[in-house]
């Protein structure tokens, strides 16, 4: 009976692992390989796989591969409609992607990292893009810089690790010279960079703010950076407009 309740949570934990292993894979994974890459002992990770198939929210293809069901999409899907930033950004981002032809996305920090929440693509061949949910360095980003415009240093640094100062590039980046873009962000209420997360591109972005004025959020575009300088001003001014609209429902 003592060691029923840490058993139990060994075995959420286990099962988080899972999911964020598959996450992170974005495809079926052998069983092998989840077994490998959570570490935890092949008979729980059998078990554990065993229960949530039955349970409707993992699948085993042809091969024996495991992945989210379809079950999962609907729960994702609740989210979304239940959520009032998320619903109206999509719709906002569906109608700037028809207007300017370029790839928008949602996002938000997750613990010491930036992710991208939403994502419309253009209907271009070339796209520059990064994953839904996929953890970057807050360091790489232009929105990572409006996320913190308004964190204390102490509390800044605290959050980076050390090794997210190592840029994409292998450049080493300056603390205080990050410290100082992002109050000069904060200040514009903007922020664009380049090359930072990889060598041809701008990031450009824009926050969107809680009642209390904290950014919660960015909208944000990632481009060429030979995009011609006056069409970046027009997307930037589309951001900064966006963003604002947006601040009005969080």
């Amino acid at each position: 009976m003592p060691d029923e309740k840490p058993s139990r949570a060994r075995g959420v934990d286990r099962v988080i692992d899972i999911f964020r292993q598959l996450h992170s894979a974005r495809q079926p994974m052998a069983m092998r390989e989840l077994i490998e890459a959570t570490g935890a002992p092949r008979s729980s990770i059998y078990e554990l796989v065993s229960l949530l198939s039955e349970a409707g929210l993992l699948e085993l293809d042809a091969e024996g591969a495991v992945f989210f069901s379809r079950e999962m999409h609907y729960y994702g899907a609740d989210y979304m409609a239940h959520n009032d930033l998320i619903r109206r950004a999509h719709q906002l981002m569906v109608e700037i992607v028809a207007r300017h032809g370029e790839t928008v996305q949602l996002c938000m920090l997750e613990g010491n990292k930036y992710t991208v929440v939403l994502s419309e693509s253009n209907a271009h061949p070339f796209k520059i893009t990064s994953d839904i949910g996929v953890r970057v360095p807050i360091t790489w980003t232009a929105t990572g810089r409006l996320l913190l415009s308004n964190w204390s240093d102490s509390a800044i640094l605290d959050l980076i690790p050390e090794e997210d100062y190592r840029l994409a590039s292998g450049q080493i980046l300056d603390k205080q010279a990050f410290l100082d873009e992002i109050h000069h962000a904060g200040k514009l209420g903007y922020c664009m960079t380049e090359g930072l997360s990889e060598s041809f591109t701008c990031c450009m972005a824009a926050p969107i703010r809680s009642r209390s004025g904290q950014a919660v959020a960015a909208i944000c575009f990632m481009v060429s950076r030979d995009t011609p300088q006056e069409r970046r001003q027009m997307l930037l001014q589309e951001l900064i407009t966006s963003g604002q609209k947006l601040s009005d429902f969080t």
